[in-house]
């Protein structure tokens, strides 16, 4: 099992929970939001990720005390182009036909490249405008956001980095990532992306529908899967910096830059439920069959973003990390099927389980609604005659975003050099094997 990082930074744990935390003493008021003089000569702000008037439940917002109010950071727009980040709606005729689709790893550019020039859009689903579906998209850094700063207003980012790590300084605090942690930054967060060890590569979910929770456990329980306090929210942290800085933002798919004189991440103190945070995989608690059989996938959901409808997520983030298969007389991958919903897959570290060749590190794959997929010959081969004992599969953590929207694949995706033509062959040999005169196993 790959250890758990050490954290350097720090943060308060929890999944949801109404924070509070200061940068320097005093500077958070008590007993109420808004005073009329702040200590330090701070502004009160309050962002909100839900309306005002939404159940308490759901009700989200955070105050902020910073040094000038977000109306001082946002100067003057003007357009700027980022011509790989596509929001959906978008469809483009590329000329593939449909059927299952895996890539080979991206390499990283030689070029310098941060988090936001060298974020790349491989499929958008649903609809940016009304707030429902989602873009999958890979990242490569290997350079420091420095003096620009960004905030995506179309939905909240869910960062997965596959090799390298990485600062994201936010207003609210500052996480730190590598492979086997997720971050996840809130609609309309400002924050910049700072590289510790690179290159840094991985994945992206920009997600446009209602934010991500935590699944219902239902007959589970109230432990097990992801567990709340294994969520770390960082505590504040402010940037001083007063020279000429550059604030992007992404608005309905369109993208604008403001030159502004300061760092907008300001913020010395702040309390509320909005807010960013990480999360280990590693410390993910999977269940799954002790006698026979193989579940759903949906027991291994982290994280899920609700549609309305009841069972059928906007987008569900779930993974396939370490764990022990010990189901008697079952084939123990993943079973051959075809789905109403749409699967975009990546690989953080070693081996997926039901693909024994041909996806690795970095790769991805796309079984859109209703197309057929599953395991490979070889994995077919090997789970239908090993012997079933107790097998833990060690260094592994694959991950899928699943949504109930098709998944259109951008002109960049479709014109990868490292798109498998062959990917199909892959079933190539599973045939036939019906005969009439056998009865039973």
């Amino acid at each position: 099992m790959i250890p758990a990082s050490t954290p350097k930074f720090g943060y308060m744990p929890g999944f949801g929970n109404d924070f509070e935390t200061e940068a320097l003493p005093g500077a958070l008021p008590q007993g109420q939001n808004s005073p009329q003089r702040c200590a330090y000569g701070l502004y009160a702000e309050q962002l909100s990720g839900s309306p005002f008037t939404a159940p308490r439940g759901a009700n989200e917002r955070s105050w902020l005390y910073r040094m000038r109010p977000s109306v001082r950071h946002v100067g003057r727009f003007r357009r700027e182009d980022l011509p790989y980040w596509k929001t959906a709606p978008h469809i483009v005729d590329h000329g593939l036909s449909l059927g299952p689709l895996r890539w080979d790893p991206i390499p990283v550019p030689t070029e310098p490249t941060t988090f936001l020039t060298g974020l790349r859009t491989l499929t958008t689903a649903g609809d940016v405008f009304t707030q429902v579906g989602m873009a999958s998209h890979v990242f490569f850094v290997n350079a420091s956001m420095d003096d620009d700063y960004f905030y995506d207003a179309d939905g909240e980012l869910l960062i997965l980095p596959e090799m390298g790590r990485l600062l994201i300084f936010t207003e609210l605090g500052r996480i730190e990532v590598g492979p086997g942690d997720i971050a996840l930054v809130p609609r309309g967060m400002k924050f910049k992306v700072e590289m510790l060890e690179g290159p840094a590569r991985g994945y992206v979910c920009e997600n446009y529908g209602a934010k991500f929770a935590l699944p219902e456990r239902g007959p589970i329980g109230a432990n097990c899967l992801a567990n709340s306090r294994d969520f770390k929210t960082p505590v504040a942290a402010y940037e001083e910096k007063d020279t000429p800085c550059r604030l992007h933002v992404k608005w309905c798919g369109q993208f604008h830059v403001a030159e502004i004189g300061h760092s907008p991440l300001d913020v010395v103190a702040w309390h509320g439920n909005y807010a960013p945070y990480k999360y280990d995989l590693r410390t993910f608690s999977p269940v799954g069959a002790t006698l026979f059989d193989h579940p759903d996938p949906s027991i291994f959901t982290v994280l899920t973003s609700p549609s309305g409808e009841a069972g059928t997520a906007n987008v569900d983030f779930v993974i396939f990390p370490e764990r022990w298969s010990v189901a008697e007389h079952s084939f123990r991958p993943p079973w051959y099927h075809m789905n109403i919903m749409s699967e975009f897959m990546g690989l953080i570290y070693g081996q997926y389980d039901a693909k024994e060749r041909g996806f690795t590190p970095g790769g991805f794959s796309l079984h859109n609604m209703m197309l057929p997929h599953g395991p490979d010959k070889t994995a077919f081969d090997k789970a239908s005659t090993t012997e079933l004992k107790p097998v833990k599969f060690e260094n592994t953590l694959a991950f899928m975003f699943e949504t109930r929207f098709s998944q259109q694949l951008t002109q960049y995706a479709a014109t990868l050099p490292g798109l498998q033509d062959d990917y199909a062959d892959c079933w190539a040999g599973l045939d036939k094997a019906f005969d009439s005169s056998r009865e039973g196993l």
